[in-house]
């Protein structure tokens, strides 16, 4: 395969990392195929996080995920097709939905917990392969806290000199995806 964004450098860094996360992610699926276990690796997050702390909102999800409100609302949906989670009315906010693992989803996680033992150990080995690429990846999450891409981009589009963003994170959220090769 070809990478043409790889000419672009630094311009192309969500294109890289939307090409790298798809690889991982096709990686994963097949060995959960391999073991004949109908799985889609973007619920790992959830079904841990309701194994390790028990019954979630979708916002507590989202909040110790740091992940979106809707991506966890996308999940859910999924995982409760598949029969791994059950969601309830919260009983302290009438708003808002309880997620849990249903009976299945607590073997599933059993079931799978040696596997995501060895993906763990062999991320943490291509982590050091790649020269400890999640440190970089900490410090891009650390400046974009600090000043949002959207707030950059608009500043450099104004003429004013960068200020802290305020807004952070949620600001680039709000405005949509930036779309380079």
């Amino acid at each position: 395969m070809t990478d043409n964004t790889r000419k672009y450098g630094p311009a192309a860094i969500g294109a890289r990392l939307r090409r790298l996360s798809e690889s991982i992610d096709e990686d994963a699926g097949l060995i959960y195929d391999e073991l004949g276990i109908r799985f889609q690796q973007r619920w790992v997050g959830i079904l841990e996080e309701l194994a390790k702390r028990g019954p979630r909102s979708v916002g507590e999800l989202a909040e110790s995920l740091g992940i979106r409100h809707s991506s966890v609302s996308q999940t859910r949906r999924s995982l409760e097709e598949a029969g791994l989670i059950e969601s309830g009315a919260d009983p302290e906010d009438a708003r808002s939905r309880r997620l849990s693992l249903s009976v299945s989803g607590r073997q599933l996680v059993r079931k799978l917990e040696p596997l995501w033992e060895i993906l763990n150990a062999t991320s943490i080995e291509l982590d050091e392969e790649a020269g400890h690429v999640i440190a970089a990846l900490d410090r891009l999450d650390a400046a974009l806290g600090r000043l949002s891409l959207y707030e950059r981009i608009r500043q450099k589009r104004s003429g004013t000199k960068p200020l802290a963003s305020k807004r952070g994170r949620s600001a680039a959220r709000a405005g949509g995806s930036t779309r380079r090769p």
